[in-house]
């Protein structure tokens, strides 16, 4: 059974029950690794110390917090080999998609990672203090596009400090680089550097 949960859906709104309007997708629903609803500490508190009932969260409004690799790391460890393959699965389901505005690059070769034999586009931006990476990993490619997207979901807003110090043997504080073999860990390493090296450059 992979390490990942699934979210938990809000019951749907009348409308919907009614028809009304279509049920939300797994896009539309914000899956993400470890993800569960915050529903706690909603109402607020009446003068005898207790707790109104909360009012309903809108519909599709769902908080999905996202592990850190410092999270991740000991979840994997504690896993066996079937296990750990199975997360890697469930996280290259999980790769967003590329967005519009980055196919042309792609489409001319640019920002391909050479170093990895899968044909990987890896783009790394720095905005007000906060990563993002967005790639492009061919679905036929499960291990591989896995890695990546757990990369870009884990570091996904993250500081550049915390970028840094994310451990290069991070496949073998993983468990996978004797499960992957020397020429897919080479490779998927060399997206970590890519990452490392894009945003210490900005």
């Amino acid at each position: 059974m992979s390490l990942l949960n699934r979210v938990v859906p809000l019951p749907a709104s009348p409308r919907a029950a009614s028809g009304g309007e279509p049920e939300p997708n797994d896009r539309e629903r914000g899956i993400q690794e470890h993800e569960y609803l915050y529903a706690e500490g909603r109402g607020s508190v009446k003068e005898d110390g207790t707790r109104r009932p909360a009012a309903p969260l809108p519909r599709r409004r769902y908080f999905s917090p996202m592990p850190t690799i410092e999270t991740i790391i000991p979840r994997f460890r504690a896993a066996d080999r079937t296990t750990r393959l199975e997360t890697l699965l469930d996280y290259s389901r999980r790769l967003p998609p590329l967005p519009e505005r980055l196919e042309l690059e792609k489409a001319k070769g640019e920002h391909r990672v050479h170093e990895c034999q899968t044909p990987v586009f890896l783009w790394v931006e720095v905005e007000e203090g906060q990563v993002h990476i967005h790639a492009d990993v061919p679905r036929e490619s499960p291990t591989v596009r896995g890695f990546v997207s757990l990369l870009a979901r884990s570091l996904e807003g993250a500081s550049p400090e915390v970028v840094a110090q994310v451990p290069d043997d991070l496949l073998d504080q993983l468990g996978l680089s004797e499960t992957l073999g020397m020429t897919r860990t080479q490779g998927l390493t060399a997206i970590l550097h890519r990452i490392k090296r894009s945003v210490a450059a900005v």
